[in-house]
């Protein structure tokens, strides 16, 4: 599995073979290491639908002519979009040609903001479960601690892409929690340093995940790593 950072919350995913993209907000994000026009996927996979996330999740989609796929609400409000749109709940598994993909508990909100900054709810927000090439990711998306991440755990997670920035998500403290109860091969720190709100080191989060003997990878923007 070949992991590359595009900032914030976004990475593609790769096998060699298939790639997927997950939360592309590219377009205004200050640490973004390419553009939605340098995107080459299989499929979008956005969390959810705040900004920050869903991001260029339609006009890749339209570029390319893949699909979206992510929760039901979602994938209709996609679909309006004149995408191609998979809709799945969470709890449920689907197996694609990239991969298999599950969706899980996330503990944050979910909306897409229209012109006026008024949002519209489109389901509730996820992580997601991908098992592609022999490896099983776990993205965690925004979301706050929470114990059932130890049964996500029990499902053998090798690598673990977690929020650390605070304010809208987990912190630090409590991304080192997860990792207690996710107990995977690596993890790979994200959702910092974007907006002031946010701003934490990931260096922090390094020196504490390290203590319980997890290979934690801090990605430049652009970087790529291979599990």
């Amino acid at each position: 599995m070949f992991l590359r950072y595009l900032g914030h919350s976004c990475f593609t995913v790769s096998d060699g073979i298939h790639t997927v993209i997950f939360d592309p907000f590219l377009t205004g994000n200050p640490d973004a290491a390419l553009g939605p026009d340098d995107v080459a996927a299989d499929a979008v996979l956005p969390s959810h639908g705040h900004g920050d996330h869903l991001g260029d999740t339609i006009a890749i989609a339209r570029r390319l002519d893949i699909p979206v796929v992510c929760i039901h609400e979602l994938a209709g409000w996609c679909s309006r979009q004149g995408v191609e749109a998979v809709g799945m709940s969470i709890g449920g598994s689907c197996e694609f040609p990239f991969g298999r993909l599950k969706l899980t508990l996330a503990l944050h909100g979910s909306g897409v903001a229209g012109p006026d900054g008024a949002f519209e709810y489109v389901g509730p927000p996820c992580g997601l479960i991908l098992t592609m090439g022999g490896r099983t990711l776990y993205f965690a998306g925004d979301t706050a601690l929470f114990s059932d991440m130890r049964l996500i755990g029990d499902e053998g997670v090798d690598i673990a892409l977690l929020p650390i920035g605070d304010h809208y998500t987990m912190g630090i403290d409590d991304a080192v929690r997860a990792v207690e109860l996710l107990r995977p091969r690596v993890v790979v720190p994200m959702h910092y340093n974007a907006f002031d709100a946010i701003r934490k080191d990931p260096a922090v989060f390094a020196a504490k995940v390290a203590k319980l003997g997890v290979d934690c990878r801090v990605m430049a923007p652009g970087e790529q790593t291979e599990v």
